[in-house]
């Protein structure tokens, strides 16, 4: 019987593949590519190629794919056979060079935001060689970035990369001012926790909304929910405890650190959490969890649901974003030292991330911006939209003793001075965790809450990376012309603390009070994501992501256009299901109720003119009350939905969904709703909020 150990990693053409199976001048050269980005010869890459091929041959590959990240939010994958024909009609194995390093898919077909033109299909991908290869469904995969002919980005990862090398070069630089040459590389590292949902497969399929959207456009509340908090961390149910079982086998054999699985807070909610991978890695890895908890739960007969509000009046589901900076030395830049000078330097990148939440706080929420997780972001089951920062209680101390020149704790210490006097050590868990707060310092990390479910995380990662470094260069630029370098360095982090203590928050993020204080403080409450995308295109957000290469200013456009249009999209595509589902379905099921209603009345009264039929007469005249309301606001949203196609602009498009199309779909929803309180479960036409959070046994 195989062991983890012995699977871990079985389907990955990791490091110790590559050494073993690889000529030990090809092995260091593909490392020094790996490790510090030197290009890969063509001699060495046919050599990486053929081994490649073989070990993934052996494992039962017969195809192989660049398989990478376009801009839909899901994976991308083109497959090739490893067949090449022979003249006797025979055929042999082969995998070059070219083909490992790269690709040709379609670049017109994927969203570009109008860097491609339907005419123009040139694309390339790219071997990220610094993501280990694997095999899928006995496909050999390549992580790749994509990119357009004119070599605009028009992926996910091509960005995290950029943003990732410019934080590793800012963080190196501010590393030498502290005297360490050691370090060669900073790289920043991840835990995403994945929340979902688990709903039996035959109930989903007889639901409209769930197939087209992912989430219930309909449904009254179940008459019971959440509300006794015994799902939480509750025994895993044997179904689902099978599937978890199998997911994780899976997970491990890819090299996937799945490390914790435990019930959620609604019904039917789960979450899984791995171990800290580098961003790239953990970005890949994150997407192959997704498509494989969906991929697996099919075989145990249920639907996986990453959507962000799958039911209306139980949690949604977020992703936890755990991030922090490393380097190479394995040494984590926002961990507490325990001496003064180690404390200063976790101070600066403290300082850093504060700057640079705060001065980019829009970017934060545009990261996490979709139609889907605007339905749960500030529904008091997920942070607010309203960015903010928790450091807890010690730290917000030694921060404010330090701004105000004061001493930390009892009034005989002396005051603050960073890099002169020691500042104290104090425990990574000295504070209880805020789980209201968008962005959390978790001891040795930051927990940013903001994410959806069903995202990558490549986008909130790029906006961590590049303003983090931005802020990182703006201190080196300082400090790397000081006379004084401890006084300098004293005098950045005060600025820093006093300049943007603003966005620091320890409080209830839940609280309306909190909304209030916030707008006091100068900061923004971007509720939607057209709200939130009116600022990507502003100037500092330009020049940002100009500075530090990681987006151009047609890459940037082309993104704020591929946004919009998504978001559109969605709103577009859940309101002709609610059409279809309204016309097709509920109101004649509930038209034909009343009928049958009616005439239970009239057989009643014939045999007995005394029966009361108030059940029955009342009973109709409330439905089909209902069901005028609810063919009025089919007609309003029919007309509407014809309006939207005159409005050319895709900002006012956006805004026009958020504005009237939504509206429209929540007055919609009442009437439907309200029906299905009184309605007959067998005249009914969809499985009930009841069945679907309760139905997997």
């Amino acid at each position: 019987m195989s062991t983890v150990t012995d699977i871990f990693g079985s389907m990955v053409f990791d490091d110790s593949v590559m050494e073993a199976r690889l000529p030990k001048e090809t092995y260091k050269a593909l490392q020094n590519t790996i490790k510090n980005g030197k290009q890969l010869d063509s001699g060495v890459a046919n050599v990486v190629a053929n081994a490649m091929k073989d070990w993934a041959v052996e494992n039962g590959a017969t195809h192989f794919t660049h398989w990478f990240q376009p801009m839909t939010g899901i994976t991308a994958e083109k497959h090739d056979s490893f067949i090449s024909p022979k003249d006797n009609g025979k055929v042999i194995m082969e995998f070059s060079g070219k083909n490992l390093i790269q690709g040709e898919p379609d670049a017109s077909s994927f969203p570009s935001g109008g860097l491609r033109a339907t005419f123009e299909a040139r694309g390339y991908t790219a071997w990220d060689a610094t993501s280990y290869a694997f095999i899928k469904d006995g496909v050999l995969c390549i992580p790749t970035v994509f990119c357009s002919y004119g070599g605009e980005a028009l992926d996910q990862k091509t960005a995290l990369l950029r943003s990732m090398e410019a934080i590793n070069r800012q963080a190196l630089r501010v590393l030498r001012l502290f005297g360490n040459t050691d370090v060669k590389s900073v790289k920043t590292t991840v835990g995403p926790e994945q929340e979902y949902f688990l709903i039996d497969k035959d109930l989903y399929d007889k639901r409209k909304d769930l197939i087209y959207t992912g989430r219930t456009l309909f449904g009254a509340r179940a008459p019971k929910g959440q509300e006794l908090d015994d799902h939480y961390f509750g025994v895993i149910k044997s179904r689902v405890a099978a599937f978890m079982k199998e997911l994780n086998d899976e997970l491990w054999k890819l090299g996937i650190l799945a490390k914790t699985e435990h019930n959620e807070v609604a019904p039917s909610q789960h979450e899984l959490a791995p171990v800290f991978s580098t961003t790239n890695i953990a970005a890949d890895h994150n997407q192959l969890t997704m498509e494989l908890m969906q991929k697996i739960a099919k075989k145990h007969n249920m639907v996986c649901l990453l959507h962000e509000k799958p039911f209306a009046g139980v949690n949604g589901s977020g992703k936890h974003n755990n991030w922090s900076i490393s380097t190479d030395t394995g040494a984590n830049l926002l961990e507490p030292g325990d001496t003064p000078y180690e404390n200063a330097q976790f101070l600066l990148f403290l300082c850093a991330v504060i700057k640079a939440v705060d001065e980019y706080q829009d970017l934060l929420r545009i990261s996490v911006a979709t139609a889907g997780n605007d339905h749960r972001l500030g529904a008091n089951e997920a942070p607010p939209a309203i960015v903010s920062m928790f450091v807890g209680t010690e730290l917000e101390e030694i921060l404010e003793a330090i701004e105000q020149d004061t001493p930390y704790g009892s009034k005989e210490r002396e005051t603050l001075k960073i890099g002169v006097s020691t500042l104290p050590k104090f425990s990574r868990d000295a504070t209880d965790r805020n789980r209201t707060s968008p962005f959390a310092f978790t001891g040795n990390k930051f927990e940013f809450r903001m994410l959806g479910s069903a995202s990558s995380i490549s986008c909130a990662n790029v906006v961590l990376n590049t303003s983090v470094a931005e802020e990182l260069k703006g201190f080196a630029d300082r400090l790397e012309k000081a006379a004084d370098f401890e006084k300098e360095l004293h005098d950045v982090i005060q600025e820093t603390i006093r300049d943007h203590k603003r966005i620091i928050f320890n409080g209830d993020g839940y609280d309306e009070s909190w909304v209030k204080e916030s707008a006091k403080r100068g900061l923004l409450n971007l509720k939607t994501t057209p709200d939130a995308l009116k600022h990507l295109l502003d100037e500092k957000n330009v020049k940002l992501f100009g500075d530090h290469k990681v987006f151009s200013l047609t890459e940037l456009e082309a993104r704020h256009e591929v946004f919009l249009e998504n978001y559109c999209k969605v709103i577009n595509i859940e309101a002709l299901t609610m059409l279809d589902m309204a016309r097709k379905d509920i109101m004649p099921a509930m038209s034909a109720y009343t009928k049958t209603l009616s005439e239970s009345a009239l057989k009643k009264t014939e045999l007995c003119s005394e029966i009361d039929c108030t059940y029955e007469r009342e009973n109709v005249k409330d439905i089909s009350l209902m069901l005028n309301a609810m063919y009025k606001q089919v007609k309003k949203l029919e007309l509407d939905l014809l309006t939207s196609k005159s409005i050319r602009s895709s900002e006012e498009l956006a805004d026009y969904y958020k504005d009237t199309i939504i509206a429209d779909m929540a007055e919609l929803r009442v009437s439907a709703d309200e029906m299905e309180t009184i309605a007959s479960g067998e005249m009914w036409p969809y499985p009930s909020y009841g069945e679907l959070l309760f139905g997997v046994r």
